[in-house]
């Protein structure tokens, strides 16, 4: 099972749902695999020193050859591996212009590593580049962090658009697995607003869990860890937990 998680706007918390969602599903016993789509690298800087890194993300587009294993990294979370970013990703969106396969790179790539794990989390950078494309075509699945603030939904219909035409071709499998609230602050009456409107522009879709904005879990990625390893007792750890759980029923 391949699960992307996109959204073209950044500080959505995109990013920290990728990390503790990955991490939350391999606590619940799932073999799980991260790859990072972000040539930000925030993913991957959050589990592994970058000095420790020869190879990841571009060199998986850009090596074919290569073993795949000498690109998947093990992390301090049990059950949990990484296919790391680096800034070298950044030139990728240059090198496949004209490349008539370019959309189809990640998921030929990626083929053999769906027999070794359970799941697969994709974190893509905040754009509807040729990486977020690549994502959406290997994945089944989509998850869509949207947070809490007035301008919420802007933008969100190009999104919805882009993989309406993922689905209308080169991948007609993707499905929207569902689009959760973000960075919520249940103090103030606009956070509430926008996830009533949220709830009901996407009925269903919209998860049940809602992700509070948290200290902690701002804190937890420049101490390598994710939420629960860092404050397990935290409230952004219990709906992690809550979410990975809501994840693996829709699924």
């Amino acid at each position: 099972m391949i699960i992307v998680i996109a959204n073209q706007k950044g500080g959505v918390g995109k990013t920290t749902t990728a990390i503790n969602l990955a991490a939350a599903l391999a606590g619940q016993r799932k073999k799980v695999l991260l790859i990072d789509l972000d040539p930000q690298s925030n993913t991957s800087l959050s589990f592994i020193d970058p000095a420790s890194v020869n190879g990841g993300a571009y060199e998986l587009f850009t090596e074919p050859d290569r073993p795949l294993d000498e690109l998947v990294y093990k992390t301090n979370t049990e059950n949990l591996s990484i296919i790391p970013s680096r800034i070298s990703l950044a030139k990728l969106e240059a090198k496949l212009i004209g490349d008539f396969d370019a959309a189809f790179k990640l998921r030929d790539r990626i083929e053999k590593l769906k027999e070794k794990f359970d799941i697969v989390v994709i974190d893509t950078p905040p754009t509807l580049g040729i990486l977020t494309v690549n994502g959406m075509v290997a994945a089944q699945h989509i998850i869509i962090p949207i947070q809490s603030s007035y301008f919420a939904l802007e933008g969100t219909d190009d999104l919805l658009e882009t993989i309406e035409k993922i689905k209308s071709r080169p991948n007609p499998d993707l499905n929207l697995l569902g689009v959760v609230v973000t960075l919520f602050d249940r103090r103030t009456t606009i956070s509430k607003d926008v996830e009533a409107h949220i709830r009901n522009v996407f009925g269903k879709k919209a998860f049940k869990t809602v992700i509070s904005r948290s200290v902690r879990l701002e804190e937890s990625p420049a101490h390598k860890k994710p939420i629960f390893e860092y404050a397990p007792r935290s409230s952004g750890a219990e709906e992690y937990q809550n979410l990975s759980k809501e994840v693996l029923k829709r699924v």
